[in-house]
């Protein structure tokens, strides 16, 4: 929902072949899968589930398909969100939290923070500088059941939360990498990378609305 031509330019941009579709073919024959999204919780899981992509979903990441979920796309890998009532797609325990009041604290959290990186052998992470900055636009974190999981941290007022996860072949992050120029850009790349090395793979944005900015 939401950010697909701009993640699939900066994808473009890295060296990708990236189409956009929510067709499940398109995404099991592909050599990696991008779900980006911005917007509300229980929409973009209605969309899912209205095109059959749920299980698709469960079935790439199972089967070790790169996967890598951007904003919203990291926030429903997990169980529910206190933003609504409708079940995430549960392939991480945890929860979806909105982010604390706090005096002089804007929510959203909108604009350019710095990452504090938690697994330096994550595959987004080869080549940044230690305190990177990035593009944040969010109002809740995840919440994850495993801090294992917690690939990268950011500071917003008094509260550490989560800015990215990794685990084998699935990474998320809660930052823009397509709106956050250089860094984002070899973010990208480095997920290129990590799919494979050459020739340039084909990803599939796996799309839960139109395929139109939002």
């Amino acid at each position: 929902m939401g950010n697909l031509h701009s993640v699939a330019k900066a994808l473009d941009v890295v060296g990708a072949t990236p189409i956009v579709s929510d067709r499940a073919a398109d995404i099991l024959s592909a050599d990696a899968v991008v779900l980006p999204g911005v917007g509300a919780f229980d929409p973009a899981m209605a969309r899912l589930q209205e095109r059959g992509l749920v299980t698709v979903i469960h079935e790439v990441i199972a089967k070790g398909m790169p996967f890598l979920g951007i904003c919203l796309g990291l926030q429903v890998l997990f169980e529910y969100s206190e933003e609504g009532t409708a079940a995430g797609l549960g392939v991480f325990a945890g929860a979806v939290k909105r982010l604390q009041s706090e005096p002089n604290l804007t929510i959203p959290h909108m604009g350019w923070n710095q990452l504090t990186l938690k697994q330096s052998d994550a595959p987004l992470w080869q080549g940044l500088p230690p305190r990177p900055w990035v593009y944040f636009v969010h109002s809740y974190v995840v919440v994850p059941a495993a801090p294992q999981l917690v690939a990268a941290t950011v500071q917003h007022g008094q509260q550490t939360v989560t800015a990215a996860i990794a685990h084998k072949n699935v990474v998320a992050c809660q930052f823009h990498p397509e709106k956050s120029g250089a860094i984002g850009l070899k973010i990208l790349e480095n997920f290129v990378r990590f799919v494979q090395q050459s020739p340039p793979a084909p990803v599939a944005i796996a799309t839960s609305a139109p395929s139109s900015e939002g």
